[in-house]
């Protein structure tokens, strides 16, 4: 196999960069090599400068999907951190159906983005489902929650759609009280709920894209996806997020070990039972 030389890194660095956000130091010139090593292998290509011209020069839209697919992480599991679903079913949950209740609202929209194989979005759903059957509440239902979960990658967004799990990911976080309540296994497979799955609409979305053809969100969930962007794609994701976000209860969360610092101009800091949350400001508050 060959190896990434200086020019091949910068070529394909930037590259990445243009099409997902993602920006990639020297240091990690490891994670291209061995990333993109066995598409080089399967196309039948001798280097990684090939692998670039089919990209850049032939624009191969297959070959980029398999590039975005193998550069971006896909690391994900059920209820990763639990603070957050917490945070829903104590603090916003009790509002959203007060507020449906008194005809305030019609309906609760959450985005998942970055969503990868969809446990997050699917964790939300099962919450939210659990917490209605729990407090025998008939006049409120999933009906009034609608859920949008986007990734750049096509790959783990079939594997999400599908709502089918091997069962290694099926014990990633997952209780086995959701379990038995939500999946079926089958051979090898758990194969989720329709009832859960067919409540999450997942859509290809780039992040660096425009926010305002998604419409506005009460939640957005944005956690663990930015490690890797520049801190001004970073800065500007954040500003879309507070542009399409439900002022003033609007609410974003991130990944618990995950350090947002500038938030002050469009956020407040939350916190509850040692969960983080940042909520909305009012433009010109």
């Amino acid at each position: 196999m060959p190896n990434l030389t200086s020019k091949e890194f910068e070529l394909l660095r930037d590259y990445i960069e243009k099409e997902c956000g993602i920006d990639l130091d020297r240091d990690k010139a490891y994670l291209i090599e061995s990333r993109l090593s066995g598409i080089l292998a399967e196309s039948g290509l001798s280097s990684f400068e090939e692998l670039y011209y089919k990209l850049r020069i032939q624009k191969d839209i297959k070959m980029n999907e398999k590039v975005i697919d193998a550069i971006t992480t896909h690391e994900t599991l059920w209820f990763r951190d639990k603070t957050p679903w917490q945070i829903l079913e104590k603090v916003l949950l009790p509002t959203y159906i007060d507020e449906i209740r008194q005809n305030k609202r019609s309906k609760v929209r959450i985005w998942s983005a970055g969503c990868s194989t969809g446990q997050e979005a699917y964790s939300t759903v099962m919450s939210i489902d659990s917490y209605l059957e729990r407090h025998r509440i008939k006049d409120v239902s999933l009906d009034h929650f609608e859920i949008l979960a986007t990734d750049i990658s096509h790959s783990v967004l079939e594997i999400a759609r599908a709502g089918k799990y091997d069962s290694i990911s099926i014990m990633r976080g997952l209780a086995d009280e959701y379990k038995d309540k939500y999946f079926a296994n089958e051979g090898r497979k758990w194969i989720l709920t329709k009832k859960i799955r067919d409540r999450v609409i997942f859509k290809r979305f780039n992040l660096q894209n425009s926010f305002i053809t998604l419409g506005k969100f009460d939640i957005v969930f944005c956690r663990y996806v930015l490690i890797y962007f520049s801190t001004q794609l970073k800065k500007e994701v954040f500003q879309k997020i507070s542009e399409i976000l439900n002022p003033p209860k609007g609410v974003l969360f991130l990944g618990n070990s995950e350090v947002f610092t500038d938030y002050e101009d469009s956020f407040v800091r939350m916190e509850h039972q040692g969960g983080v949350y940042y909520m909305v400001k009012e433009s010109g508050v």
